[in-house]
């Protein structure tokens, strides 16, 4: 488990959201500790990916307030990680331009999004980039397009562009939804222990149920919309090796399906 900090890297304050004749959430308060591990779990519509984008800074809520780390979060931030689902890859570049791809964009408008520092891919960027494709065991694939690469290497490509912009914040959207069971495990596997050695503060949107028990030692459970109380779920030994195998993890997958009425 990563070493948690008493102030609130979130801080959710009475917050309305919706789309135009769909109300999402209202007078919603909800706190992330830096450095926690948070899967959130509900039914298909029922605001999960909503809620990531607003703490990516996609989305704004319509009222009350949103702190990270005390501020009042205006937009997206340079270390704020967003992994989605359909990878995000450009088909026409290698693996290896992917990967680069964060950095290159970085470079070019400078950290504040304005301005272009003046060096295009430093070496200590590079370094950064070929750590994450040892890590990432992508060394084989790097001259392949996404075309060419399973959808696991492609999650891969991925996970590895994105964690070589150092983010402290990882936001993940069903990253493994398409993925077949033995990839998705690994996959999961990877992400608990990079997460764990960066420090990370981790929040994954799932509709498993499985993969919420394995891969958040908190989880929040949303339910039909209008969302104006959080459910949070205690789950400490999750992220711990062989959780899959021991009858804590049956247990905590029983609770979550009666609690989400299976």
């Amino acid at each position: 488990m990563n070493q948690v900090s008493h102030t609130p890297m979130f801080d959710l304050q009475k917050i309305t959201f919706g789309y135009p004749g769909t109300p999402i959430f209202a007078d919603f308060s909800w706190q992330v500790q830096r450095g926690e591990a948070w899967s959130v779990l509900g039914p298909s519509g029922c605001g999960k990916s909503t809620l990531l984008y607003l703490l990516s800074g996609l989305r704004s809520p319509q009222q009350g307030t949103l702190l990270l780390d005390n501020q009042q979060l205006a937009g997206p931030r340079p270390r704020t990680g967003l992994i989605l689902q359909d990878y995000g890859l450009l088909p026409w570049a290698t693996a290896v331009k992917n990967i680069c791809l964060g950095l290159a964009i970085r470079d070019f408008y400078g950290p504040d999004g304005k301005h272009a520092p003046a060096d295009f891919l430093a070496e200590e960027q590079q370094e950064k980039i070929s750590y994450w494709i040892k890590r990432l065991r992508l060394e084989p694939h790097l001259q392949k397009y996404p075309g060419q690469l399973s959808g696991g290497q492609r999650q891969r490509v991925a996970i590895a562009r994105t964690l070589a912009l150092d983010p402290d914040l990882l936001l993940m959207d069903e990253p493994f939804a398409a993925l077949d069971a033995p990839t998705r495990a690994g996959l999961q596997d990877i992400i608990i222990e990079l997460s764990q050695e960066q420090g990370l503060t981790l929040l994954i949107v799932t509709h498993s149920i499985e993969e919420a028990a394995v891969m958040g030692e908190k989880i929040l459970l949303l339910h039909e919309p209008p969302i104006r109380e959080t459910t949070v779920i205690s789950n400490p030994q999750a992220s711990t090796p062989g959780f899959r195998e021991t009858a804590v993890y049956f247990a905590m997958c029983s609770q979550l399906r009666r609690c989400l009425g299976g």
